[in-house]
């Protein structure tokens, strides 16, 4: 069985086969750590029984009631929870994408919407309380525009635009079409 990191229970039978033991006894040992912090639940089965971290969270997590690390299924859900000018925003910058490239796809991924072409990421977009997160997904795309990107605030990974930015439509497709080059 593969497993699904949305899904916390399919790492189960990999729990069971790497430290020995079946589920029963792992949520037998759960419940003997259900007063601890989840931070000391994780350390506690990495020190103690060797536990990767990706493993402990899943246990920890299964264990408190979290069964997916999923939180949306699709961008209305995402944008559930913020004001229209956000929504109207987001949506803008990732139509800015799919107008321009037929084959992209608007997907949720670690919890924010992404431009997906195939199987490659192409751009992320992050809604935070006073401004958008923008991320180009490739080696060096962010760091090649740099110097375009002198208004903004920018950051290892992301630049910062106001929620009612006035997208840069040029800016992001030429970003978008240096991720699409890498990848081809």
């Amino acid at each position: 069985m593969a497993i699904d990191p949305s899904d916390r229970a399919s790492y189960f039978p990999i729990i069971e086969k790497r430290y020995g033991e079946p589920m029963k006894y792992w949520h037998e040992v759960m419940k003997n750590l259900k007063e601890y912090k989840y931070p000391e639940a994780i350390a506690y089965l990495k020190e103690n029984y060797g536990f990767s971290q990706a493993h402990a969270n899943a246990l920890v997590m299964y264990s408190r009631g979290s069964k997916s690390s999923k939180k949306f299924s699709n961008l209305e859900q995402y944008l559930k929870e913020y004001d229209a000018t956000k929504k109207k925003t987001v949506k803008a910058i990732l139509k800015t994408f799919t107008d321009r490239y037929p084959k992209s796809e608007v997907v949720i991924a670690w919890n924010k919407p992404m431009i997906k072409i195939g199987d490659d990421y192409i751009f992320t977009v992050t809604v935070l309380k006073n401004h958008l997160l923008l991320a180009p997904w490739g080696d060096d795309v962010l760091e090649t525009f740099r110097p375009k990107l002198k208004e903004y605030v920018v950051k290892k990974k992301t630049f910062q635009v106001p929620v009612d930015w006035k997208i840069d439509q040029k800016l992001l497709l030429a970003m978008a079409a240096a991720r699409i080059k890498q990848i081809k």
